[in-house]
């Protein structure tokens, strides 16, 4: 009997857009599945990150070989779902063929903004904050921009990121499951 290979669905998503949430809850949800975090590899990418989103944001200008090699190796495990936190759909040429469906979720930039700072800077003083929303005013939000101009028309779904979280994974999984 032939073995089943796990389907690989990548979420996308920009900085507070709901990534490793979702991912998160459809681990549960789907059960016999992994997710897997963009931000627990240590990857070999543009040095800075501006340049990079001003040069045109290449995915492949990042070496993502620790999480292919890790799609790879999960391939021959008894799992149902792959589920990737990860931010370049299938833009990035070395890992494109590992990916069976892509979601963007498309959360407006004012809320992403708002999670990230909560998550980001809990502990941080004013003067931090302050001028970490000085530096997205002046260069960051081009690399929010940037994603919904690259990553979410190269995506199979979009969600509305202003759903909540169960009901975008049940939109989510109604679309995989088709």
């Amino acid at each position: 009997m032939k073995r089943k290979i796990p389907k690989v669905i990548a979420i996308a998503a920009v900085s507070g857009g709901g990534k490793s949430t979702i991912a998160s809850c459809l681990k549960e949800k789907l059960g016999n599945s992994i997710a897997l975090y963009f931000d627990d590899y240590d990857f070999k990418g543009p040095e800075d990150m501006i340049e990079w989103i001003e040069n045109g944001c290449n995915p492949n200008e990042w070496d993502l070989t620790p999480l292919i090699c890790e799609i790879q190796s999960l391939q021959t495990e008894p799992l149902d779902t792959i589920i990737l936190d990860f931010p370049f759909a299938y833009l990035h040429d070395a890992s494109s063929n590992l990916i069976d469906f892509t979601v963007f979720i498309d959360t407006p930039l004012d809320l992403a903004l708002a999670r990230r700072i909560s998550r980001d800077f809990k502990h941080a003083s004013v003067e931090d904050i302050l001028g970490d929303l000085d530096h997205y005013i002046s260069r960051g939000r081009q690399g929010y921009l940037a994603m919904l101009h690259t990553i979410k028309p190269n995506s199979d779904l979009v969600v509305d990121g202003t759903l909540s979280i169960s009901e975008i994974a049940d939109i989510i999984t109604e679309h995989i499951d088709e």
